[in-house]
């Protein structure tokens, strides 16, 4: 199977993902093995390619967005069967019984698996996933507009419900990339007034579209006290300012993996209960919550397509902020573009 492999994290200018020819995986028991027919290209992609985020195992194939049919499944699979669809995202195993995964935070188990972290990903025409972690997806959505609602539709969705906000009220987003993008309809399908902070005058505009009441700079001050924002921006300096613009008892959530330092801010800006909280990945129930939701907006998935062997392309022009919305390997029909 063709694949784009990352052997050594290097700039993304130097192309660091090599296209390589190797064998097809076999499902184990449990697993299923998908045909791939798209997958998503994620920031965290890029933070793994670039070494920013740590490797941890090399060769990987990176990719935790992706979108298949099932080929074949492994001994003790139920509730699958080939020919089915399905998804894959970024939490690709838990324990099950530690004190996290007991209580409904599997996000959070020590022992957790990340698909195209710890285990090969999607940036390939073959994968294997565990069957009780992979996805049943909407018919109404294609296989091209479901592959980013995996990552950043669902982190969005758990960094919304993680911010507090309750339907009606009053929430800031800073960074209007491809999470926010959703993010931005799940907030206005509860009805909340929504206010965008972003550099990008194409981004404001694009925010304004969705449904946002007021967007502007990183410069112009939100102009109502926010009941609860969200941060996607991986620079530090945003979560002060998101939190400069919450009201008393307000939460500022960060959607981020990996994230800048945090520069020193005055106790006023936090007292009156203000908390900050990071997001860490996402739980199955989440997934399926967001999935059911997106169905019923229904959610508009905006991309940009490329080609399996462009992967390194798209990652480029997601580091140079070209990328219109999210950017999607689109697999399936990636044989005759890329022969």
């Amino acid at each position: 199977m063709r694949a784009m492999q990352l052997l050594r994290p290097a700039p993304i200018a130097a192309r660091p993902l090599a296209e390589a020819d190797l064998p097809q995986p076999e499902p184990g028991p449990g697993e299923l093995l998908l045909r791939l027919t798209a997958c998503g290209v994620c920031r965290t992609d890029l933070q793994l390619v670039e070494g920013d985020l740590k490797a941890r195992r090399l060769p990987i194939i990176p990719g935790h967005q992706a979108v298949g049919v099932v080929a074949a499944v492994g001994p003790g699979v139920d509730g699958w069967s080939p020919g089915d669809r399905a998804g894959v995202a970024w939490l690709a195993g838990a324990c099950g019984a530690c004190r996290y995964c007991r209580s409904g935070r599997e996000n959070l188990c020590e022992s957790a698996t990340f698909t195209g972290w710890d285990r090969d990903g999607g940036y390939a025409e073959f994968m294997t996933a565990r069957a009780d972690f992979a996805l049943h997806l909407p018919e109404s959505f294609g296989d091209l507009d479901a592959a980013p609602l995996l990552c950043g539709g669902v982190i969005g969705y758990r960094s919304l419900r993680v911010s507090g906000i309750q339907p009606g009220g009053r929430l800031g987003l800073f960074g209007f990339g491809a999470s926010a993008t959703l993010a931005i309809q799940v907030a206005r399908h509860w009805g909340c007034e929504v206010y965008v902070v972003t550099r990008s005058k194409a981004e404001q505009e694009r925010a304004l579209r969705l449904g946002a009441r007021w967007a502007g700079g990183c410069d112009d001050a939100v102009p109502v006290p926010l009941d609860a924002a969200v941060t996607f921006a991986p620079a530090g300096e945003v979560v002060v300012r998101a939190l400069a613009a919450v009201d008393r008892g307000g939460t500022v959530a960060i959607n981020a993996i990996h994230l800048d330092r945090v520069p020193e801010f005055p106790y006023e800006l936090l007292w009156w209960e203000r908390t900050i909280r990071s997001v860490a990945n996402f739980t199955r129930q989440d997934a399926r919550e967001f999935l059911e939701i997106a169905a019923a907006i229904p959610i508009r998935t905006e991309y940009d397509l490329y080609p399996l062997s462009a992967a390194n392309e798209a990652l480029e022009a997601l580091s140079a902020g070209n990328v219109h919305g999210a950017a999607v390997l689109d697999i399936a029909g990636s044989l005759g573009r890329d022969a």
